[in-house]
């Protein structure tokens, strides 16, 4: 065991010594379990631009909606909010239409017209995220599944070999620490980016809670003038 982890440490020594580390090379080395990995990155990367640029159009679309209906419905123009927000693709265009909608048929079901289509809209919001964490998780797992397997073939080759030496067990580590570090390097990024865009979603369901409730505050101001007169 200790020719092992000298072995291990004179690799690492030598990269410390000014060798470069080739990728292509380096994918090689690291044997079978590098594909899946490779997988898990190129989707990963995909899935992080895609749901980077979604939600930043789902937000501007959003911002300009809000802006507009929190001022039409300040003014108590409720047929000219719901035009606008027909009119929209922001997520909450659905929400605060669905509340519009309602709204000659009390507090309670504008309430729970808007909390229904809330909670179908967070779903798109949240589409793609769930691929995220998967890979987010799997990625290390099977960059530790790689080390096992690395060290596998280094105990076959000292067996095989009847003694212990750096050159005899240094593939089957090398196997167990570039899946190791290939792993974590695609985990900790995508990991990242789920969080970050977890984050996003949850201010912008904070927008539209916060745009719904000026609604019904709306409404409830012109049934107290209309129930007034």
């Amino acid at each position: 065991m200790s020719g092992i982890t000298l072995s291990a440490l004179a690799a690492v020594q030598a990269l410390g010594q000014g060798q470069r580390l080739d990728l292509v090379q380096t994918f090689r080395d690291g044997g079978f379990m590098m594909y899946p990995l490779a997988f898990f990155a190129i989707a990963g990367a995909l899935i992080i631009v895609w749901k980077f640029i979604d939600l930043k159009i789902k937000s501007g679309r959003n911002g300009k909606l809000l802006s507009e209906t929190d001022q039409l419905l300040a003014e108590h123009r409720i047929q000219e909010a719901m035009r606008v927000c027909q009119e929209s693709k922001a997520p909450a265009a659905a929400i605060l239409s669905a509340g519009l909608r309602r709204r000659e048929e009390g507090t309670e079901r504008v309430m729970k017209a808007i909390e229904n289509a809330g909670l179908i809209e967070l779903a798109g919001l949240e589409r793609g995220l769930v691929w995220l964490a998967t890979l987010a998780n799997v990625a290390p797992l099977t960059g530790f599944l790689g080390t096992v397997i690395g060290m596998i073939q280094a105990f076959q080759a000292i067996e095989l070999a009847g003694e212990v030496e750096a050159t005899t067990v240094a593939g089957g580590i090398k196997v167990a620490l570039i899946t190791t570090a290939s792993g974590l390097t695609i985990a900790i990024p995508i990991n990242i980016a789920h969080n970050y865009f977890v984050t996003d979603i949850d201010k912008q369901v904070l927008e539209m809670e916060e745009s719904a409730q000026k609604m019904i505050d709306a409404l409830h101001e012109i049934d107290k003038k209309t129930t007034t007169v």
